[in-house]
């Protein structure tokens, strides 16, 4: 008998569910899922008449001026895209100290995020990667292929090794399909660093790059402690007396180090950044960081 697959605790239903309840407020769902995905904007076709319904954002002052009523900017939608996903499995993400690690609380976001994909009529596809790519998966749709999706990321079995976020980044840059609209990686970013960085930005010049940071708590700032711990190196059994109060000090200071790294490349690169803590839902910061991204790229 073939042992049955350990599973991890990712409510993936529910929060497919949820998303689809926010995209509701929404005049039409698969607009704002086009605008969401591509950022770069969605190929503009004409000019209609701006009703109640319709968000006033959508209004072209000054071809309303010119028309001497209020217009709506209307786009053409396209077909078929392509959104590719980088989803770190490294044992990184198999941590946390709240009811998730941080490998089930990335694949209820990412969960939601693909369904929303297939639900539009577009085409998903996974790379899977730890210290090297573990598994490609070219972009299709269909109920079997994400049903495929839903094995992998919930697979307990599929989290291990190290997180190496350049080799990730150099496999997709030389075999993502050329048609690919859009990038999303997914990871904790912890092991970000200049190489990392160097083979981000030729993505996010080829393609339109959104990254989503998964954090525990504990990746910010470590527990209190009043005593003094003894840590010791498993490998070379090496032990060492530790001050709580300076190692946490030095701790937060590093990880703000990176947070700010991360942050200062995004920015300057032109590449969305949302950073998500298992301590808290992510459904509402997901629906600002979507309103706030089609604000700002004055998408409608």
């Amino acid at each position: 008998m073939i042992p049955e697959k350990r599973r991890l605790n990712a409510d993936i239903a529910s929060s497919i569910s949820q998303l689809q309840a926010i995209l509701k407020q929404f005049e039409k769902k698969q607009k704002i899922y086009k605008l969401i995905i591509r950022g770069k904007g969605l190929e503009f076709e004409t000019y209609r008449n701006f009703t109640a319904d319709d968000d006033a954002g959508m209004i072209d002052w000054k071809a309303s001026k010119r028309a001497n009523k209020l217009l709506a900017k209307q786009f053409k939608e396209e077909k078929d895209l392509k959104i590719m996903f980088l989803i770190d499995i490294g044992e990184n993400m198999v941590s946390g100290s709240t009811a998730k690690l941080k490998c089930e609380y990335s694949a209820e976001v990412t969960g939601a995020l693909a369904h929303m994909v297939s639900s539009g009529g577009d085409k998903a596809g996974f790379l899977y990667f730890n210290e090297k790519v573990v598994k490609y998966v070219r972009p299709s749709r269909g109920e079997k292929h994400f049903g495929q999706f839903l094995d992998d990321i919930t697979n307990a079995e599929n989290y291990f090794g190290s997180s190496n976020l350049k080799i990730a980044f150099d496999f997709a840059f030389d075999y993502f399909p050329r048609s690919t609209e859009s990038v999303v990686v997914i990871s904790d970013f912890t092991s970000f660093d200049e190489e990392a960085k160097s083979s981000l930005l030729p993505i996010a010049k080829k393609f339109e790059t959104l990254l989503l940071s998964i954090k525990d708590p504990i990746d910010k700032t470590l527990p209190d402690f009043s005593e003094e711990m003894v840590i010791e190196d498993p490998k070379t059994g090496q032990q060492m007396l530790v001050n709580p109060a300076i190692a946490k000090k030095i701790y937060e200071q590093q990880m703000l180090q990176k947070e700010k790294f991360l942050h200062e490349a995004c920015s300057k690169n032109n590449m969305d950044l949302l950073e998500l803590t298992t301590d808290k839902p992510f459904i509402s910061s997901l629906a600002t960081f979507l309103k706030e991204r089609t604000k700002r790229r004055k998408l409608i």
